[in-house]
């Protein structure tokens, strides 16, 4: 059995005689030595002893000197290689203006519109000094300007789509090389009379080409223009190191514009022989810095694994407030800028559905209404339709101008509603709207709720980290840390900002906040009063008021994400040594009823005062207290009928799960990985699954396997969080199919569920006695604390594999294809990025 192996492997670590590469300094609370020579004497040892932790300091700072020389040389010389490249450019231009392919006509403000696709091109001539181009854009003001007019245009022929300059522009640049007439038998005359042709290969995949000239007639090759295929790239007026394109080679260049036909592209022209500026990127000096950091911190060799985790000590209470003010200012910044400069989020193209974001907003709007409809404009034809829910119906309406109609909005009895969770608009949109007479952005709110999340789930997992190993280190709690919240799916809540995500930000949150206070509910801290605690038997005594709070918390989800209501249910592996103690005492009259129903109803009577009035906020609007409305919302079907395909509920798991990460060789080095189905399914695009895209949630299936593995009464409770998360992909993959979002659902138990095995990879066992878990596995008989090689090149593997998963998670943000492409909502921001890499 594979427990077996692991206490084998185990007990390998630990015997004596092993081979250490490295010592470590002793737990904390020890005085850090160094083992003495025999015939030392105590003086000499204690000399040594002081020598080395002289030497610490030294070394820190060499480091430090180290790794911030490396950021200056990687900065100044490798990403501003362009610049070096370009000194001796002659920057010569022949023309004010580029000549125009046939396909491109200039307008009056400057910018070019595409007649035709296929000569669409700007032409100049390049001397080979530089192998860059520079493309010249219109000035912001004036695409501003245009922008409006444009707005502007289609309100004024009903919502039609209008030209607006484009914000991503796709460009290609062809070199046709000049042919040399001193090395060929003719002259480049001579092969254009004679029929020759100018051609070259087309570009591959990624993008890298060469090119070589093919000849007709009578030339020769070297008389024949050669043409290199260039790669196509996007760039962004605003983003000005995105304007630099690669064009290696002499002769006439063909700058391709690569939109469709009616595009407005905000082009002026294009400079070849041009010198690429020196640039200093802070974003790009922080995320080395960060990088670095995280490698220093993390290593084996860090002090960090020589500190023991101690949530009772202040410093690391302190050191933890200190790391969550990180996500604070950084998405508290983003908070207040969704404040200050949202707008509201409706869009509407005539022929189309209506597509409103606010809807907490329309929700808080009815509860101060004081009615359970939103206000919303239902068409009359809609109204008078008999079944509005069948698709080619909605669409003859669409079709025929009805408008508007709401897309993913419910509507019933003439009345539209939102079937998402109305606790997040009770408890947020509701007050802001009273307060400020504003609604509520919704990205503020989602923002505000996984900030929480990351907050409380932090909290619980190091909690959980505590009981399952008391004595492991600050590496191991803080690399469980970041590992936990990237698999619980926190990287794409923080990205994905519309309603969507609401209720499952809130829901995480609250799940979060319930179960820290339920796993800290078996304390023997002093009560503030004496009725606070209970006990019985000979379990350990339960804190009721915790035990209230995480009642609340867990039954609120029931209006938000009504699925974690389910985690209710870990309360039963939790307390179960308090519930047999009951019935045991209930059985032999040693405790009474009253007392006995102390605990239970102090779980029962607070998720009763918050799901009782969300039950009645149900059954107003649908006539039934479980009813939330989703059948009858306007989606890709008919909802009233529709219900996923059974054939796909077994690839749906596997890409829940295993669908791999799809790489390539240009920025952001991810593509959404194609999920295809044996039968039709609206599904969301993915870039990885659980265990590829945060592998280290791998180690939760080898909880079952750890039985030799001390967790001090936690085992249960996390095969439990297995065990529920299995229940919850099967559920989301028959009632809600494919979706990226749902990973939420499972994907922070299944982070809970890897705790011991990661716990177990990189410390082994925890020891009898109270030392450094980890620390010790070939300890040597005078006690000073080894790691070995095993061990070492574990903790390796779980830090650089939580760094790839860290890196995964923010390049996911760049993927083109993905829903909210970044190219799409913020396409500065994304060319800025990309232009760090596209011109080495």
């Amino acid at each position: 059995m594979l427990s077996e192996d692991l206490s084998h492997r185990d007990r390998q670590d630990r015997r004596p005689g092993v081979p250490e590469p490295a010592t470590l300094v002793p737990a904390a609370g020890k005085s850090g030595s160094s083992e003495s020579e025999p015939g030392e004497s105590k003086s000499a040892a204690s000399g040594k002893v002081g020598a080395q932790r002289h030497a610490h300091p030294v070394r820190a700072l060499l480091a430090l000197l180290t790794a911030l020389l490396a950021i200056v040389a990687v900065e100044c010389v490798v990403f501003n290689a362009p610049f070096w490249r370009t000194l001796g450019a002659s920057t010569d231009t022949n023309a004010v203006h580029n000549t125009l392919g046939p396909g491109l006509k200039r307008t009056d403000d400057g910018m070019l519109t595409v007649t035709d696709p296929t000569k669409a091109y700007l032409e100049l001539t390049a001397d080979g000094t530089s192998p860059y181009l520079r493309i010249d854009t219109t000035d912001e003001s004036t695409i501003k300007q245009v922008r409006k007019q444009a707005e502007a245009e289609s309100r004024a022929n009903g919502d039609k789509e209008a030209s607006k300059p484009l914000t991503t522009i796709h460009v290609r640049a062809d070199v046709i090389a000049k042919p040399d007439p001193s090395t060929s038998g003719g002259t480049s005359d001579d092969a254009d009379s004679a029929g020759g042709t100018t051609s070259g290969t087309t570009s591959s995949a990624t993008g890298d080409t060469s090119a070589t000239g093919s000849t007709a007639g009578t030339g020769n090759a070297q008389t024949t223009p050669t043409t290199t295929i260039g790669r196509s790239r996007s760039l962004n007026p605003a983003a000005e190191r995105s304007h630099y394109v690669k064009a290696p080679g002499a002769g006439t260049v063909r700058l391709w514009i690569q939109e469709k036909r009616g595009a407005l592209v905000p082009v002026t022209d294009a400079r070849a022989n041009v010198r690429v500026p020196f640039t200093v990127s802070w974003a790009r000096v922080t995320t080395m810095a960060v990088i670095l950091l995280l490698i220093a911190l993390w290593r084996p060799g860090s002090r960090l694994w020589r500190i023991r985790f101690d949530p009772a000590s202040v410093r690391q209470r302190l050191a933890f407030a200190g790391l969550m003010a990180i996500p604070v200012i950084a998405i508290g910044a983003s908070i207040v800028w969704q404040l200050v400069y949202a707008s509201p989020l409706a869009f509407h193209i005539a022929g189309g559905y209506t597509y409103d974001y606010d809807q907490y907003g329309h929700v808080a709007d009815a509860i101060i209404a004081g009615h359970p409809w939103l206000d919303l404009e239902v068409p009359d034809r809609l109204a008078a339709t008999a079944d509005p829910y069948d698709v080619p119906t909605r669409l003859q309406l669409l079709k025929d101008g009805v408008s508007p109609i709401y897309w993913d909005y419910v509507y019933y009895n003439g009345h539209w509603y939102s079937y998402f969770g109305a606790l997040p608009a009770f408890l947020l949109f509701v007050p802001y709207r009273l307060l400020t007479g504003n609604m509520l952005p919704t990205a503020a709110a989602e923002q505000f709720l996984i900030l929480l999340f990351v907050i409380f789930f932090s909290m619980l997992v190091l909690r959980v980290v505590r009981r399952v190993m008391p004595h492991t280190s600050l590496a191991a709690a803080s690399l469980i840390t970041v590992s936990s919240l990237l698999g619980s799916q926190a990287g794409y809540l923080i990205y994905r900002t519309n309603f969507y995500q609401v209720p499952f930000a809130a829901s995480l949150a609250l799940t979060s906040l319930g179960l820290w206070f339920w796993v800290g509910a078996d304390t023997s801290s002093r009560p503030m009063l004496s009725i606070d605690r209970w006990q019985a038997g000979d379990a350990k005594p339960l804190s009721l008021p915790r035990l209230a709070a995480g009642a609340l918390c867990i039954a609120a989800n029931f209006g938000c994400r009504p699925t974690f209501t389910l985690t209710a249910l870990l309360a039963f592996p939790l307390f179960w040594p308090q519930i047999r103690a009951v019935l045991a005492g209930l059985r032999s009259r040693s405790i009474s009823p009253a007392k006995a129903l102390r605990a239970p109803l102090a779980v029962i009577i607070p998720a009763i005062v918050v799901v009782a009035p969300l039950m009645m906020w149900n059954k107003v609007r649908f006539g039934s207290p479980f009813n939330f409305g989703n059948a009858y919302q306007f989606s890709v079907s008919d909802m009233t009928r529709f219900t996923q395909p059974l054939a796909d509920m077994p690839a749906t798991i596997w890409y829940y799960l295993f669908l791999p990460l799809r790489f390539v060789s240009h920025f952001p080095w991810l593509e959404v990985s194609p999920a295809p189905m044996p039968v039709w399914g609206y599904y969301e695009v993915m870039v990885g699954a659980l265990f590829t895209a945060t592998p280290l949630m791998l180690l939760a299936l080898a909880l079952p396997f750890l039985r030799g593995l001390e967790m001090h009464g936690m085992r249960p409770w996390l095969m439990s969080c297995l065990m529920l998360a299995g229940v919850l992909i099967v559920f989301d993959s028959y009632v809600g199919g494919l979706g990226w979002r749902y990973s939420a659902d499972f994907g922070w138990l299944t982070a809970l569920a890897s705790i011991p095995g990661i716990l177990w990879l990189v410390n082994g066992r925890e020891p009898d006695r109270s030392t450094l878990a980890g620390a010790n596995d070939a300890a040597s008989g005078d006690g000073i604390s080894r790691v070995t090689p095993w061990r070492w090149l574990m903790r390796w593997v779980v830090a650089l594999l939580t760094i790839a998963m860290l890196a995964v998670a923010v390049l996911s943000c760049f993927v083109p294809a993905r829903d909210d492409a970044l190219i799409m909502n913020n396409p500065t921001l994304w060319h800025q990025v990309q232009a760090w890499f596209t011109l080495l």
